[in-house]
């Protein structure tokens, strides 16, 4: 897609807020354009993270102010928020911080799962909706992240519970998996079946890499308590890697892809 620079025109300097497939996926797409310099900041939460081409920081900003200062001082042009879908701190940190710096900002989301028939989702609005919605005595497949878990700690319920990374026990009956993604549904049906699981509870957070799970509870009948997605911060949002690719990649000129205009 790239004819390369022209002369005297310099790299378009971008930083990606990362942590996701969808940033990874980016930032190796955007390894093959020579107009581009790619950054991706990675919040440092996973001990392993895999490592997306071109340039890494991990760690915080400091909040909206640290991250203006960042752009300011690396001479960032333009900014793609990839981060989870749940991640609404960064999320407004971004919109502030690029808002301060006059940097344009694209929110990458990727698409959230659809209802299928035979789903039995019940969908809430917080970690301590779902919570609330758990059957008294079931046993309780818990999916929602590291951080996450303090809604439900102290519940009577059984609970095999599953993160990235390991997580500082939190009840007082459970079984904890530390696992990344992707997952198969073949392995997904067998875990719910070996513990005789009772209903999943997740966040819809999309993507491939965890579906597994979506399905086999249908496929086993299972009950789904899904948080519902909260609301992006203001501005352009596209949904997949290409849209994003094409809006850091365009000049200045064509004004409609700097704007972000949605997929």
């Amino acid at each position: 897609m790239s004819e390369g620079l022209a002369r005297g025109e310099r790299a378009i300097r971008a930083l990606i807020l990362g942590g996701t497939t969808e940033a990874a996926r980016l930032a190796e797409a955007c390894a093959a354009v020579p107009e581009l310099e790619i950054i991706t900041s990675l919040a440092g939460r996973t001990r392993a993270p895999i490592a997306p081409p071109g340039a890494i920081r991990i760690g915080g900003f400091g909040g909206a102010d640290g991250l203006e200062r960042y752009l300011r001082e690396q001479g960032i042009d333009r900014l793609v928020d990839a981060t989870h879908p749940f991640a609404l701190q960064i999320g407004h940190n971004a919109e502030d911080a690029c808002r301060a710096a006059g940097v344009p900002r694209l929110r990458l989301l990727r698409p959230p799962w659809q209802r299928q028939q035979g789903d039995r989702w019940i969908e809430v609005d917080s970690l301590a909706d779902a919570a609330r919605r758990l059957p008294p005595s079931g046993r309780v497949f818990l999916s929602v992240g590291r951080s996450d878990l303090g809604a439900f700690a102290g519940l009577a319920q059984w609970f095999l519970v599953r993160t990235i990374e390991p997580a500082e026990p939190c009840f007082a009956n459970a079984r904890w998996l530390a696992e990344r993604g992707p997952f198969r549904l073949e392995d997904e049906l067998a875990l719910l079946c070996e513990h005789a699981i009772d209903v999943v509870v997740t966040k819809a957070s999309g993507g491939e890499a965890t579906y597994p799970k979506i399905a086999a509870a249908r496929q086993l009948g299972l009950p789904v308590i899904m948080v519902r997605r909260p609301p992006p911060p203001e501005g352009p949002v596209v949904d997949s890697v290409a849209a994003a690719l094409a809006w850091l990649a365009h000049r200045p000129a064509d004004s409609r892809i700097l704007a972000g205009r949605s997929t």
